[in-house]
């Protein structure tokens, strides 16, 4: 994507799509990260040979918790693993043995998933996994990138504390849950902030691709944490869904909150921009739609005709919990293509209200509306579904909330903008917001109630 700035507004590009491909090798999963980087450097090299003006900054986002390890030569050694695979199945009881749960919250306060980068460490320990003996650094899925880019070995913040071996108070990493797997902090990288310029393009690279020798900055790395930068919000009333394979449901604070009451619903907390903490649940999201259209043969083209479907079934009929496919294996509902998604938007929009009832208990002030950014806030029926469930409006976009937020980030660390807000002004006046005004029944109450027997809170 290409992010331009002028006049106080973004323009957005799309430059190159592509698929972020996992291979299957011996029964486990893998990204490919090498395809990966290839079409990367295509993107570079055709836009290259298509523009001629100088470039000034690259920033690479990703999603979390999954890394690659480097040799002492700085080779990647083998093929980073995906979190969907069973390599984590049984890990995190087995971890919690060792360093009790409520510890690991005091230190981290992230919220307890298998596949969260601390019990996917556990699982190589525990596996005795010959590449922990070789490993001299560990780098996250955007400092690989960087990496391969710049050459520069860092961690940005905001991806470090989704990992759950990341101390917020001390600001470090939690020397504790090393030394309980026995493994070295020091194959951890320095943690630098979001909006951070880590070195340039390599010279290989620019000669390979033709793209001009530019700045590489660590943008908010986490893809999370770009998109909620990229929130064309005002004041701190104001809940955020961050919509795509996963819901990401939380508000930001400006400290940590790693209490009881936060623990016993299991909210993260995690890095954010200017000093912020985006405390959220992860909720398993449209990849539940994905999954329902690959496994009915649905087309990509056709995507939209089934949301459409939905849309004409009856609501409320049949009712599931989003999160029983978090180890990767969807728990569809019975029926027709159409009544099965209905069944899966319903229960993410009555998800969703049970997140927002839970952050009223932990987060104590008012939360008037709901802000959707990224894919989801193309889906119309979501959105209208999301404002009657919770009873609140929604504003959907930008869509490209990833993007944007890491192009702002970038402008941020190049002096064009001061600041979170001014990043959110800029967004405003850039990008269309729809709303869609709440529609509450009584019937939205009764489906509560029998969503909360199904996933209790």
């Amino acid at each position: 994507m290409e992010g331009v700035l002028k006049d106080g507004a973004l323009n957005l590009y799309e430059l190159h799509r592509f698929p972020t491909r996992q291979v299957r090798l011996m029964d486990h999963d893998y990204w490919d990260v090498f395809s990966i980087y290839d079409e990367i450097k295509r993107a570079l090299a055709e836009y290259a040979a298509q523009r001629r003006t100088r470039e000034q900054s690259i920033g690479v986002d990703s999603w979390g918790v999954d890394f690659a390890l480097l040799g002492s030569d700085g080779s990647i050694l083998g093929l980073p693993s995906s979190y969907r695979d069973k390599r984590t199945k049984g890990v995190m009881p087995r971890f919690l043995k060792l360093v009790p749960k409520h510890r690991i919250y005091q230190l981290t306060g992230i919220q307890f998933l298998p596949i969260n980068t601390l019990y996917q460490l556990y699982s190589m320990v525990r596996d005795k996994s010959p590449l922990l003996e070789v490993a001299t650094d560990l780098l996250f899925m955007p400092d690989l990138f960087n990496y391969l880019l710049s050459g520069s070995r860092v961690t940005e913040y905001t991806m470090a504390t989704t990992s759950q071996l990341y101390d917020a108070a001390k600001c470090e990493w939690a020397g504790e849950l090393f030394a309980a797997m026995g493994l070295p902090v020091t194959l951890m990288q320095e943690v630098v902030g979001p909006g951070s310029i880590i070195g340039k393009l390599r010279m290989g690279l620019h000669r390979e691709t033709g793209f001009p020798v530019c700045r590489v900055i660590a943008t908010a790395s986490h893809d999370t944490a770009s998109a909620v930068a990229a929130v064309p919000a005002r004041g701190d009333d104001w809940m955020f869904i961050s919509s795509g394979t996963w819901s990401l449901v939380g508000v930001e604070t400006t400290t940590p909150n790693p209490g009881n009451l936060a623990l016993k619903y299991n909210f993260t907390n995690e890095g954010g921009v200017g000093g912020r903490v985006r405390l959220l649940k992860n909720v398993t999201g449209l990849w539940l739609l994905n999954q329902l259209a690959t496994a009915d043969g649905v087309k990509p083209a056709d995507y939209a005709s089934l949301v459409a479907a939905a849309g004409r079934e009856p609501g409320l009929k049949m009712l599931m919990d989003p999160d029983s496919a978090v180890a990767g294996e969807a728990k569809l509902p019975a029926g027709t293509a159409a009544a099965r998604a209905r069944c899966i938007l319903d229960s993410l929009a009555l998800k969703y209200r049970q997140v927002l009832d839970q952050l009223r208990r932990v987060y104590l002030k008012p939360i008037k509306r709901i802000h959707v950014v990224g894919g989801g806030a193309r889906n119309r029926l979501l959105c209208q579904l999301t404002a009657d469930a919770t009873g609140l409006p929604v504003h959907a976009g930008p869509v490209e909330a990833t993007a944007v937020g890491n192009a702002m980030l970038q402008a941020m660390a190049l002096g064009h903008v001061s600041s979170l807000d001014e990043i959110r002004s800029v967004v405003r006046r850039s990008f269309e917001v729809k709303q869609y005004r709440p529609r509450p029944t009584r019937e939205w109450d009764k489906a509560y109630e029998r969503f909360c027997e199904l996933v209790p809170k």
